[in-house]
């Protein structure tokens, strides 16, 4: 049975957006948006490369589970990998590419919209 009630300011239908306003969450990357890669981009995005093992520490990730997760930010082009040394020791630096910055910049316009959407403020009464 479905409910014929009048709408109330309490019991509003949401509005339906037009075509050209699609919802935030539409335009959220996949593969930038998952909690790990997006930790990573913006990390990567506050130097201008970040080796291995401070990532690992500053996201509190195993080795196995960020190599995973940088595979696919490198298959997406979005960051790049250098391997060298660092005197005898044997280091891996990520560094954002241009693809990375403007993932990582859309994915924070999106998101904004998005906050923007849950901080309108509320029409219902008290």
């Amino acid at each position: 049975m479905t409910d014929q009630r009048t709408p109330t300011p309490a019991h509003r239908p949401a509005p339906t957006p037009t075509p050209t306003e699609a919802h935030p969450v539409t335009g959220l990357d996949d593969v930038v948006h998952q909690r790990v890669r997006l930790g990573i981009l913006t990390v990567a995005h506050q130097a201008r490369r970040v080796e291995f093992g401070f990532l690992r520490t500053t996201l509190d990730l195993t080795a196995g589970n960020l190599s995973q997760h940088l595979t696919v930010l490198e298959k997406a082009e979005l960051i790049s990998v250098e391997k060298g040394y660092e005197g005898r020791c044997p280091r891996t630096w990520i560094a954002l590419t241009d693809t990375g910055r403007a993932a990582l910049a859309d994915e924070i316009a999106q998101l904004k919209r998005l906050i923007s959407q849950v901080e309108l403020p509320d029409a219902r009464p008290d």
